[in-house]
């Protein structure tokens, strides 16, 4: 799995005119499934997105994580991320997870990261969703399982 995340002061998301996830402080966290990717993989996903460490500590350093800031995090499913743009000008989503594989592993990253956070908010699978964002920052990662 993969997942771009931005720490942001805000994020919301939005389909068609109606709101349907925002946080304040925290991460937008944007989900590609792939072919080979399971329960573990998104396990080990939610692991690093409640744990990495990419907000300030006092000093101005990244040492805190989500957890520690109390901040929200935001899951929007994203297909594109599962592209390979090695060759051409085209992309291939040809190591993409099929819908149904990946609607259930993003559900179930979702279901898992309910049960550990309080404050998960979501975007709609599928759906064409527009995002908006405040990066701080800007700091943007990408992380693979």
């Amino acid at each position: 799995m993969k997942a771009l995340i931005q720490r942001v002061k805000g994020a919301s998301v939005e389909v068609e005119g109606r709101r349907v996830g925002a946080i304040d402080q925290g991460i937008l966290a944007l989900i590609g499934v792939e072919k080979q990717d399971d329960e573990a993989r998104a396990d080990k996903l939610l692991h690093k997105l409640l744990h990495y460490r990419i907000f300030s500590d006092a000093s101005g350093k990244m040492n805190l994580d989500l957890q520690q800031v109390e901040g929200g995090l935001l899951l929007v499913s994203q297909f594109t991320l599962a592209a390979d743009t090695g060759k051409g000008l085209r992309p291939s989503f040809s190591s993409a997870a099929a819908p149904n594989d990946g609607q259930r592993l993003y559900r179930y990253l979702l279901g898992q990261a309910e049960k550990r956070w309080p404050k998960v908010a979501k975007g709609e699978f599928g759906a064409d969703m527009q995002v908006s964002l405040i990066n701080d920052g800007p700091v943007t990662f990408l992380l693979e399982t």
